[in-house]
């Protein structure tokens, strides 16, 4: 990939996810405290708000590489994937995970960054 078509694509995905950061807010914060889902899950679970959100974190992880193993498997190494191969199908569920476990490294800073007063 050349530099302008790299830079194009991060432009897209800082949108993409910002968008899906801010969206989600009002489903998964409360008006006080954009964190409180993983300090409630932390709660629950008897761990910190940080491993609560890493265990949310692991599931996106997970269909990150579900993706990669059944394009692999279907693609293998080569250009040519098997007939039938739909490619648009997978970057859409790509684009999503991948904005996804961004959206979840950005909230374990957040956390971080609170915990310590940073």
């Amino acid at each position: 990939m050349k530099h302008p078509e790299f830079n194009k694509l991060l432009k897209e995905i800082i949108e993409r996810t910002t968008g899906v950061l801010s969206a989600k807010s009002d489903e998964y914060s409360t008006e006080s405290d954009k964190l409180h889902n993983f300090k409630r899950a932390g709660a629950m679970l008897n761990c910190s708000p940080e491993k609560a959100l890493v265990g949310m974190w692991t599931k996106h992880i997970i269909s990150i590489l579900d993706i990669v193993d059944e394009t692999e498997y279907k693609c293998g190494t080569e250009v040519d994937c098997f007939p039938g191969f739909d490619p648009e199908k997978y970057i859409d569920r790509l684009e999503e995970k991948i904005g996804d476990a961004i959206n979840y490294l950005i909230l374990l800073e957040a956390l971080i960054k609170e915990r310590y007063n940073k």
